[in-house]
Order: C-alpha cells, then sequence, then structure tokens
C-alpha cells in the first residue's frame, strides 16, 4: 500500500531532460496540459459510444405507447422488440474481443457505430414489426461492442493517476443517456427519439478521425512509429515518453513468443484469478438485482402502493447522475476497491428495505410504511449502485488482462454481464409473482456477498500501471514488472 500511494504521488507527466529553472516547470505545465486535453478528447471521443449506449438502453421504455398505437403492436410483440436488444448486444459481446484485437479500438468503435445508425434508421422508417426488430437487434450488437472496447480503449491511453476517474465517465455517459432517452421520450415521438439516437454515432465516427489509436495496441500488433507517435500524441509534446515507452515496449515483447490465445487459455493456472475477478465481479453486478430494478422500477412503485411510477423513476435520475458523477471523483482519491465495497453495501441495504416493503404490504403493516420504504430502498440502490458498482467493474475488466489474452477475456466477461442482464431481466417477473419480498431478499444477500468477494479476491489498481497490475495477477510473468 506505501508503494501504491508513493506511486500515485509521483508527477504525472515528466518532461524531456536537458530543461532547468522555470524553464522545466515551465515545460512541465506546458506538458501537462498538453497531455490532459489529448486524453479528455480522446476520452471525449470514446464515451459518445457510452451515451449512445445509455440512449438505446433507455429508449424502449417511453417508446412503448407510441409504437404499439402506430403499428399496432401486441404486448407480446413489443417484448420481443425491448428484449431483442440483450440478444444482440450478447452476439456482440461474444465477437467484440476479437474486433478490437483484429483491427483496433478504433475501428471497433466504428463498425459499432455503423451498427448502431442501421439500427436506428431501420426503427425510424419502419412499417410493420420486422423492421423495428431487425433495427433494433443492430442496435444491441453495436452496443455489445461498445460495452466491451470503450473501457479498454479508456484505460489503455490513459496516465495510471487518472484512469480510473476517466474509465468511469463511461458509466457516467451511459447514466446521462439513458436519463435523457427517458426525458425526451416523454416529449417526442418515438420515431424522432430514434433519430436522436443517431447523433451520437455521428460525433464518434467524425471524432475518431483525429483521435490516436490505442498506443498498447499499437505496440502488440507491431506498429513501432505509430505507437511511439500515439503515445506522444497522448503525453503531450514536451513530455519524455521513454519510460513509459520502454516499460510498454519490453512487457509487450514478453508475450510476442507465447503461441496466440484461445478461450480456453482463459482457464489456465497463470489468468484464473484475472477471469475470477472479471467474471465474477460481472455476476454479482447482474444478479445484485440492478436490471430488475432499472427495467421495472415503475412496476415495483406502483406495486407498493404509489398511485403511478413517473415520481419515483424520476427521483431516479435525479439521484443516479449526481451519484455518478461522485463515483468519477473519488475513484483515484479512495481506490476501486473501497468504492466497490460501499457501494455493494448500499446496494444491498437498498434490496433489503424493498423487500421490506412488500412484506409490509403483504403483512399490511400501513400503506405510508409500504411507500417509504420502497422510496428508500430504490433510491439507496441506485444511488450506491452508480457510485461504484455500476462503473468499476468494467474499469477493473479493462485493467487485469494482459494485451494477449484480453480479446479473448473481454469477449468472455461482456458475454456473461449481457447474458446476466437477460436472464435477470427475463425471470423477474415470475420471481415477483413467486414470492415479492423474497426475491429482493435474494438480491439483497448477493450485495453482501459481493463486499466479502471484493475484500478476499479483488485487488487494488489504483495508481499502477497496466503492465503492473498484470504481472501481479500472473506470476509466469518476470522481469522488471515483478514486485
Amino acid at each position: 500500500m506505501e508503494h501504491e500511494d508513493q506511486e500515485a504521488q509521483k508527477p504525472l507527466l515528466a518532461t524531456a531532460a536537458g530543461s532547468s529553472g522555470d524553464g522545466c516547470r515551465g515545460a512541465a505545465s506546458a506538458a501537462s496540459s498538453s497531455s490532459i486535453a489529448a486524453v479528455v478528447a480522446s476520452t471525449a471521443v470514446a464515451v459518445a459510444g457510452s451515451f449512445e449506449f445509455g440512449i438505446s438502453v433507455g429508449y424502449s421504455s417511453p417508446s412503448q405507447p407510441g409504437i404499439m398505437r402506430d403499428l399496432d403492436l401486441s404486448l407480446a410483440e413489443y417484448s420481443v422488440f425491448g428484449s431483442i436488444l440483450t440478444i444482440g448486444a450478447m452476439l456482440g459481446a461474444i465477437v467484440s474481443g476479437t474486433v478490437a484485437d483484429r483491427v483496433g479500438r478504433r475501428c471497433a468503435m466504428a463498425i459499432s457505430d455503423l451498427l448502431c445508425i442501421l439500427g436506428y434508421l431501420l426503427i425510424t422508417f419502419s412499417q410493420n414489426f420486422w423492421w423495428l426488430d431487425i433495427g433494433r437487434f443492430s442496435t444491441g450488437c453495436g452496443i455489445g461492442l461498445l460495452s466491451y472496447v470503450v473501457p479498454v480503449y479508456i484505460s489503455e491511453i490513459t496516465p495510471k493517476n487518472l484512469r480510473g476517474g476517466f474509465a468511469t465517465v463511461n458509466q457516467f455517459m451511459i447514466c446521462c443517456g439513458a436519463s435523457l432517452a427517458y426525458v425526451l421520450g416523454t416529449f417526442i415521438t418515438w420515431r424522432t427519439l430514434a433519430i436522436i439516437g443517431v447523433a451520437p454515432c455521428l460525433l464518434q465516427l467524425v471524432g475518431l478521425l483525429v483521435t490516436p489509436e490505442s498506443p498498447r495496441w499499437l505496440a502488440r500488433f507491431g506498429y513501432p512509429g505509430e505507437f511511439e507517435a500515439a503515445l506522444q500524441k497522448l503525453r503531450g509534446k514536451g513530455t519524455d515518453i521513454s519510460d513509459e515507452a520502454a516499460e510498454i515496449k519490453d512487457f509487450t515483447e514478453q508475450f510476442q513468443h507465447l503461441p496466440k490465445s484461445k478461450m480456453l487459455d482463459l482457464f489456465q493456472k497463470d489468468y484464473i484469478h484475472a477471469v475470477t475477478v472479471g467474471v465474477g465481479l460481472m455476476v454479482l453486478q447482474q444478479f445484485g438485482g440492478v436490471n430488475a430494478i432499472c427495467f421495472y422500477a415503475s412496476e415495483i412503485f406502483v406495486s407498493a402502493g404509489f398511485s403511478s411510477g413517473s415520481t419515483g423513476m424520476l427521483a431516479m435520475v435525479a439521484v443516479q447522475i449526481p451519484m455518478t458523477g461522485l463515483g468519477v471523483v473519488l475513484m483515484d482519491k479512495s481506490g476501486r476497491r473501497p468504492l466497490l465495497m460501499v457501494s455493494a453495501a448500499g446496494t444491498c441495504l437498498g434490496c433489503l428495505l424493498v423487500g421490506l416493503s412488500f412484506l409490509a404490504k403483504e403483512d399490511h403493516w400501513g400503506k405510508d410504511l409500504n411507500i417509504l420504504l420502497a422510496l428508500a430502498g430504490i433510491l439507496i440502490f441506485s444511488g450506491s449502485f452508480s457510485l461504484g458498482m455500476g462503473g468499476i467493474p468494467w474499469v477493473i475488466m479493462s485493467e487485469i488482462f494482459p494485451i494477449n489474452m484480453k480479446g479473448a477475456a473481454g469477449s468472455l466477461v461482456t458475454l456473461v454481464s449481457w447474458l446476466g442482464s437477460w436472464i435477470v431481466s427475463y425471470a423477474f417477473n415470475f420471481l415477483l409473482v413467486w414470492n415479492s419480498y423474497g426475491t429482493f431478499f435474494i438480491f439483497a444477500t448477493i450485495c453482501g456477498l459481493t463486499v466479502v468477494f471484493v475484500e478476499r479476491l479483488v485487488p487494488e489498481t489504483k495508481g499502477r500501471t497496466l503492465e503492473e497490475i498484470q504481472v501481479s495477477m500472473n506470476s509466469s510473468l518476470t522481469g522488471p514488472f515483478h514486485k
């Protein structure tokens, strides 16, 4: 821990040798500003995809009445439209690692943009059930790819002192996109909302034309000239990148002699710790009940005694955005592990309160108590989840896998996340009928287990380079990185 704190306190960037006195300080300031500007701009382009992700997830809820009316859909047909996004996302997740490794991080984001644009255009001009579903499926494939490549790209371009906060902006923009879809969907038609869904993709496509590729990907796949140019652009013209470049090169060279990685290789002794952490966090994130509460919050409020779910939904939006922003600020100050444990404990409390609200309703404790418990529980859950459990598992996933396994591991972890999302969202209504309060007590138990899982198995990655993190979890890697 002392080593990590010392590393975190070191200057973010080092300027080229040969400067002294005020000139050195001025050069350092200019280089730091240049680096931060380049990283901010590149991250902004990447998280335009996260914003698209959020809009896509939030699109179906406010659009339901208009689409069902205009296209004369049954509830079952609309349910297919809503859920097929997750099926497309699972397909996108399966190929996400391979695509990102084959064509690079920037091209992978461009491909996902084209899939989302195609999907939203099909939805906008659809006149029947089939075109609507094909469009939604295409959009799902796009966001499944984005859900992997955006956090990986951000983690690979940012300095270690800023990586956590920048990577968490991914979750913040997802939250903002979903909130915008909820709000705009109450004022505009579903076709107009679909057209708005194209805008972030177009912005990202334009931004990708001037955004540097991930230096680590360039180093891994044999582009030495482009690698140093991209790293220099991200760190600033006056910055000495020799140490960082040498570390990335040396680490990458250790993998050049290894055979091409396959999915089954992930379960070897060398990688099993990283796989356990990455997959475990995604399983706990999804089976802690987040999609049950997000997708069915309105129904939960009504079931608990509210006359309408709209008030509770607006309250959720009001809590989620500032809490996600707080998580961004705290990420590189408090560290990943403390935020994760506080967040998981909060979601546990939230699920307990929601479960008690259903128990109160069933045992006739009083309507006012039902409503109070349900509102407090969902707001505590939403705020706590937004603080850490929403974004940090994706940050850690992007940090812990070495470059030779990142494609296969990323595909596996992203697939597990989307599969868990589908299972929980599909099964929730059946569980609610089976035992309403028992369902949320199960969610609370899983959230409680998350605290133990993080305390026992999840490493602290604050203030460490990706190479240092990966070596600490892989005993077969030795050399200058082995601590």
